[in-house]
């Protein structure tokens, strides 16, 4: 872990967030920031695991999301690729924990794939509540959902799939994105950039991203890591 964060760190990375995704990495994720001077971390249930949501879970991200370094209440979402839980379970922990994140006042880390009309008609309802806004991240959605989701104030999450050669539909919405509202992410240990899919990914590979988005946005590299730092401090720490 130390050689690792060591590699990150050389890489220029300063601050990593790391994901809450089911009941039992919460702990784990907390772990994690309170181990390490750089490690922040998230709160919550994604949605391949929105058929645990109940009472007890949802007490456990509030208490976790009181930590001095938990930044978002993530992932949460819909995901109706591989439909791990019905989309009414998802609905209800999706809906159940932008309340939260409304009532905590912190932004949201949100997956969403396949699920473009729901997404849309959940955040219609929770998007105006939530003072923060948040991220929808590893976005791969349509340009429709994009512009809906950049009009109500939320950043989107772009990584190592904008490398890949198939993606065209990626890097047409990172086009078309003003450059205020990019978040760059990892999403490891998936979505390795090219040139090395396959190996585990990590945050010591945003470079590879940067430079991607740099050449579809058409600006130096230099300016386009200072852009995408101040959004992600604005988002998760309220620093410029």
């Amino acid at each position: 872990m130390h050689e690792e964060l060591r590699a990150i760190c050389e890489a220029g990375v300063e601050r990593i967030v790391t994901i809450a995704v089911s009941p039992d990495n919460l702990s784990t994720v907390l772990d994690l920031c309170d181990g390490h001077e750089n490690i922040w971390g998230t709160q919550g249930i994604h949605p391949h695991e929105a058929s645990s949501w109940n009472t007890s879970v949802a007490q456990a991200v509030a208490r976790g999301a009181a930590h001095h370094k938990v930044v978002a209440i993530g992932e949460i979402g819909l995901d109706y690729y591989y439909e791990h839980a019905s989309p009414k379970a998802q609905t209800e922990a999706f809906e159940a924990q932008l309340a939260l994140a409304a009532e905590l006042d912190l932004p949201v880390v949100i997956h969403t794939r396949e699920a473009d009309a729901d997404t849309r008609a959940v955040l219609e309802n929770h998007a105006r509540h939530l003072k923060k806004k948040g991220v929808i991240h590893s976005f791969t959605s349509s340009q429709s959902l994009a512009d809906f989701c950049l009009s109500e104030g939320f950043c989107l999450g772009f990584n190592g799939i904008c490398t890949f050669k198939n993606a065209d539909n990626v890097r047409a919405v990172i086009d078309a994105t003003p450059i205020d509202k990019i978040v760059l992410e990892t999403d490891a240990p998936y979505l390795t950039p090219v040139p090395f899919r396959g190996r585990v990914n990590s945050p010591r590979f945003l470079p590879l991203i940067a430079a991607q988005i740099a050449e579809i946005k058409n600006m130096p590299v230099e300016a386009l890591l200072r852009a995408v730092r101040r959004n992600s401090m604005a988002l998760f720490f309220a620093d410029p």
